[in-house]
């Protein structure tokens, strides 16, 4: 028995129990004589690796993660805004920072919770007396990186910024250089000390800043305004990049309409300096304020268009075909689609407000996969017939029709090695002639897990301190949806877990291939399993074995025997 949790670039740690042995497969995928779109290879020009001087005792770090980390030089110390994806990145800008102050840190400011911004921060909080500031719900964000879709955020997170692919394959992230997050990183989160609701003024080591709630990429952004130097700190609102109104990992539905609305209370700060997290700076009072207001358009024209479109009655897959940015705002340089693109954006507007069902009839009960693959089949003239006209598509260059076609032909013989070759094939072509990385990394990741055998692993280790911190509440709601309903179909049962150490305890009930959790103890349980909370978090956080802790730290009433087949239940099918 194993019991593991999964971690992301953006989000860490779920459940999982008994996950098989797997044979050993590449750690990374190369491609030979990959090709790469000209536009995407002069983007990585943005991210060269650099401490850049902003103005006056600001400094931004650039290149060294997928997000930059900003220093705000004060009179007796420092103030660091975002520490970057892991301990070893966040490490490499501190000694960056160090040669040019070695005024020490006083403060730290979380600009929203995405793991690229907080999971390196206890290299940068090396001392409990260091104030971590932050919005208020920004710490119930962090707690949800235990999420109930890990498994599932970590596969697509992992493709979307090509974690998997050789530097020849993976050129950059749209965002920044790469996600710094692999196997050997450790994961190290600090909670917010300090925190506000709208607006925060604070006087830190003699510099007056301003922390601003602007709602955008994230409901929790927080943008830093230093009035007497003119600087904003614009948070994830604004990069270089068509943004991400809706990603390809996955992700809770974005309120565009706050974004534009953020981005218009920025714009009237009247900045001279304008510093996002991710890609470089700019400086230029009309020059940003021009900038904000192509940001803000664009944004707005997307969603505008969009609702009219639906209130039309037009579904996503019409809607893509008609929306595109007005001349001026598509050759702006900060509305290229090397992160979010329109479509994405359309498609996931239209889902955030009506949800999944397009308005069109056929669609309110398809047919299941396989019987539509099964008919494609028979209208093509056979599997065969069916195998051949993908290979044709694929010969014309039709590498996405070659794509949709391999889908039914694997329907139908998931083993069906002609058409994996195929599929594999079409994969590669559609990520050599992306511009947009991420739907690049995306289609190269799945062609090396469908025909090289790469294994998309967990990525990073959190600190025992993090592991600590974790409510226990998130454990057991990650247990819930981790159970398996055909093992457990037939079983009633109830497990008390209890925890002397924080006078806490959690009762599973199992009823018939469906968890209920009970925050307390209740009378009678068929198992009770006392132990420390730290021991438990960090056994399924597997810092312990989970057999040798069982072993030794539980005190199990009702058999360990029957506690270990109760923890079998829980096996998320973590691969397809």
């Amino acid at each position: 028995m194993k019991i593991f949790l999964r971690y992301t670039a953006f989000l860490l740690i779920v459940i999982a129990v008994l996950l098989p042995a797997c044979k050993e497969r590449p750690d990374k995928a190369s491609f030979e004589q990959i090709e790469t779109v000209e536009s995407l290879k002069k983007h990585s020009l943005e991210f060269e690796k650099r401490v850049e001087r902003v103005t006056d005792g600001v400094y931004v770090a650039i290149g060294f993660g997928l997000a930059n980390s900003v220093m705000i030089e004060g009179n007796t110390g420092v103030i660091i805004v975002d520490t970057l994806e892991s301990m070893e990145t966040a490490a490499e800008v501190r000694s960056a920072f160090a040669e040019i102050t070695e005024k020490p840190i006083r403060a730290v400011i979380l600009t929203h919770n995405h793991a690229d911004h907080v999971f390196g921060a206890s290299v940068f909080v090396d001392d409990p007396a260091i104030p971590v500031y932050a919005h208020e719900t920004t710490s119930g964000y962090i707690d949800r990186i235990v999420s109930v879709l890990r498994p599932v955020i970590t596969r697509r997170s992992m493709r979307m910024f090509g974690s998997f692919l050789d530097d020849a394959s993976m050129v950059n992230a749209g965002i920044g250089p790469r996600l710094n997050i692999n196997e050997g990183s450790t994961i190290g989160v600090v909670r917010p000390t300090r925190t506000y609701s709208d607006e925060l003024t604070e006087v830190i080591c003699g510099v007056r800043l301003r922390l601003l709630h602007m709602p955008g990429e994230t409901d929790d952004q927080t943008c830093i305004w230093l009035p007497e130097k003119k600087v904003l700190i614009a948070a994830d609102n604004i990069y270089k990049t068509f943004p991400n109104l809706y990603t390809i990992r996955g992700t809770m539905h974005r309120d565009v309409t706050q974004w534009a609305k953020s981005l218009e209370r920025m714009r009237d700060l009247n900045a001279e300096h304008l510093v996002p997290c991710h890609t470089g700076p700019v400086s230029g009072r009309e020059k940003i304020r021009r900038l904000l207001t192509d940001y803000r358009d664009a944004i707005t024209y997307v969603h505008d268009q969009t609702i009219r479109g639906m209130n039309m009655g037009l579904t996503p897959d019409e809607l893509v075909q008609t929306i595109k940015l007005p001349p001026h705002l598509a050759k702006s340089p900060y509305l290229q689609e090397f992160y979010g693109t329109v479509e994405w954006s359309v498609r996931g507007i239209f889902s955030g407000n009506l949800g999944w069902f397009d308005g069109n009839p056929a669609n309110l009960f398809p047919l299941p996969p396989k019987v539509r693959a099964e008919k494609i089949a028979e209208l093509a003239g056979g599997e065969d017939s069916l195998l051949s006209r993908a290979g044709k598509a694929l010969e014309d260059g039709k590498y996405q029709w070659a794509l949709e076609l391999t889908d039914h032909l694997l329907r139908l013989d998931p083993s069906n090695e002609s058409a994996i070759e195929l599929r594999v094939d079409a994969l590669t072509a559609l990520g050599e002639g992306q511009s947009n990385p991420n739907a690049r990394n995306y289609y190269l990741t799945c062609a090396a897990e469908l025909g090289r055998g790469l294994k998309i692993k967990k990525q990073g280790v959190p600190t025992p301190e993090m592991v600590h911190d974790l409510p226990l509440s998130r454990f057991f709601e990650a247990l819930a949806v981790n159970l398996d309903a055909q093992k457990s179909a037939d079983l009633m049962q109830t497990v008390c877990f209890i925890f002397p150490d924080c006078n806490a305890a959690y009762t599973v009930h199992i009823r018939r291939g469906v968890a209920e959790i009970v925050p307390r103890r209740v009378e009678n349980p068929d198992i009770s399993a006392t132990v420390d909370s730290k021991m438990f978090k960090e056994m399924l956080a597997e810092l312990r074995n989970p057999l040798a802790t069982i072993a030794t730290e539980f005190d199990i009433e009702g058999g360990k025997i029957a506690f270990l087949k109760f923890m079998a239940l829980f096996d998320p099918a973590y691969e397809k």
